[in-house]
């Protein structure tokens, strides 16, 4: 009998469901659901770079993209299904009790955004995340270390701080904290008391200072010293963590029935939602995978002989098996990506919010980022297009700082909306060959470039200036979910039906369908612009 997978991909704004064979990666069905309270813009406030989501968003879309694409797919695949695998965002972390449930759940935190999971875009706790680095570089340990030597705001540690320092209500009912990636699992197999949840080695390594030279988390005294509110929580937290083929349990009879689902299901352990798709999208030692939405995660994978006394400084960690089990993984990336290009969208469409007829105006608004790339296609490569930097949302990647913010030069009265679009899309790009640059300036090689996601499968303009930006070759992924489709390998592995991921990936995935080229006299053009970008981004 065919055995099917199924994969759930859970991005900023909806999560995604794909039905795949796990004998050659064939997608039999997929759906879509967005976040119902995230869409209303609940919980949220941009102008404090707030971003939260109610773990009822998560629970409400996983059960209705499960039960869409069984309905999709061809009659009996509800009991061909072995397995189910998660991808998060990270680091996306919430307040938990004794018993694993998320404070939001409970009656009396139910509309208080401080009891939901804190979005990986959540800067909030910008001050926390300073006084980690300065901790970190007084510390006879330095835990920052295996994270590129600074801990960033995006991440568990500063985030959770920021919380119990601004929340007395949470602060007391808070016995421990997860992950969204690790909470998934622990729902659908009901191994959710948090002593005993498994924790994700991608998580834990890449944001909370989690490694196996430390004997697991940061020492208690160094979480005291940070802060006594921390001082507790470390022995209701874990010391060992899996990789992402590691099978946790099985679906529990409740989620079965919840689900439509009728045989026995195997659940594999979550991780980040870039980690699983550099796993869909095929990434090989020294690939550089770049997961690109509105954000970008460039994701690289190494044997252990050449990371061997390597410490590479700027980037979000360096973690064993974080990617693929048996192999160093990298990840660096930007903050804004994808979301530069909707901001800028949103800003000149804002009349349209008055418009006499909203749907006319919702029409107009959705042709404006095809409408700017038709016409910056015919601009010229000269000094009239202005000079950007893409800190839209901070920097991730190289050298963490969500402190800074963008700038733009050289704007003028004759400078119009193409010609500020192609700046933004040639901006995105020079903080791609930043991040580029740091891997070769540490002595980690760049073998080649793949790229994943909506801007690379929906954007040639986007993507052509990018190979002609880092002046190599960026081959696509086929898949259209790659973040889905690698949920369904580690899905397929942890079901037993191959020894480890490297086969699923073999056997399952899916190839490149295009292939972009660097222009020979853009190349040149860029390498001139490049370094007005980083005298500007200092």
């Amino acid at each position: 009998m065919e055995k099917y997978v199924i994969g759930l991909d859970f991005g900023t704004d909806s999560v995604r469901a794909v039905i795949v064979n796990a004998g050659n990666g064939e997608e039999i069905s997929s759906a879509v659901a967005w976040y119902p309270r995230w869409k209303q813009g609940l919980y949220c406030n941009p102008l404090k770079n707030q971003y939260r989501q109610h773990p009822q968003d998560y629970l409400d879309s996983m059960t209705q993209v499960i039960h869409e694409a069984l309905a999709y797919a061809p009659a009996g695949t509800a009991g061909k299904i072995a397995g189910i695998s998660f991808d998060t965002t990270g680091s996306t972390p919430v307040f938990i009790d004794k018993e694993g449930t998320p404070l939001a759940l409970l009656p009396e935190f139910s509309e208080n955004p401080n009891a939901m999971f804190i979005l990986w875009k959540d800067h909030t706790a910008v001050a926390e995340a300073a006084e980690i680095n300065v901790l970190c570089s007084k510390w006879p340990i330095d835990y920052s270390k295996y994270e590129g030597g600074i801990y960033s705001s995006e991440w568990v540690w500063a985030k959770t701080l920021h919380v119990l320092r601004e929340d007395q209500a949470v602060r007391k009912a808070a016995y421990s904290w997860v992950e969204h990636c690790d909470w998934m699992p622990a729902i659908l197999t009901g191994k959710t008391i948090p002593e005993e949840v498994i924790r994700s080695r991608c998580a834990a390594g890449h944001k909370a200072m989690w490694h196996e030279d430390f004997g697991g988390l940061p020492s208690e005294e160094f979480l005291s010293a940070l802060d006594p509110l921390l001082t507790s929580f470390r022995k209701r937290l874990f010391t060992h963590t899996f990789p992402a083929d590691y099978k946790v349990g099985y679906l529990t009879p409740e989620w079965s029935e919840k689900l439509g689902l009728t045989g026995e299901v195997f659940i594999a352990a979550g991780a980040f939602d870039a980690h699983i798709g550099a796993v869909g999208g095929g990434i090989k030692p020294f690939s550089l995978l770049r997961v690109m939405g509105t954000s970008t995660c460039d994701m690289l994978i190494a044997p252990y002989e050449d990371m061997k006394g390597k410490l590479v400084r700027g980037i979000c960690g360096q973690v064993d098996g974080s990617i693929v089990p048996g192999m160093i993984g990298l990840e660096a990336g930007q903050s804004a990506f994808g979301d530069v290009y909707a901001w800028f969208k949103k800003m000149i469409s804002w009349p349209l919010q008055y418009v006499s007829d909203p749907l006319e105006g919702e029409r107009i608004s959705d042709m404006i980022l095809a409408k700017l790339t038709e016409q910056a296609l015919l601009l010229p490569d000269d000094d009239t297009i202005p000079v950007a930097t893409d800190w839209f949302n901070g920097r991730r990647t190289p050298d963490a700082d969500q402190t800074v913010t963008a700038t733009v030069s050289g704007l003028t009265l004759g400078t119009d909306a193409p010609m500020l679009f192609k700046s933004l899309v040639e901006a995105t790009a020079f903080g791609s060959r930043a991040i580029a640059e740091r891997f070769a300036d540490e002595g980690v090689p760049i073998s080649e470039v793949i790229a994943i996601g909506g801007v690379a499968r929906k954007s040639p303009f986007v993507m052509q200036t990018l190979a002609d930006v880092m002046n190599t070759d960026i081959k696509v992924s086929t898949a259209d979910q790659a973040c889905a489709l690698g949920a369904a390998m580690f899905a397929a592995t942890a079901a037993g039906i191959y020894p480890k991921v490297e086969d699923a990936m073999a056997a399952m995935e899916q190839g490149f369908d295009i292939t972009y080229h660097p222009d020979p006299e853009k190349v040149a053009y860029y390498d001139l612009k490049y370094r007005k970008y980083k005298a500007l981004a200092v």
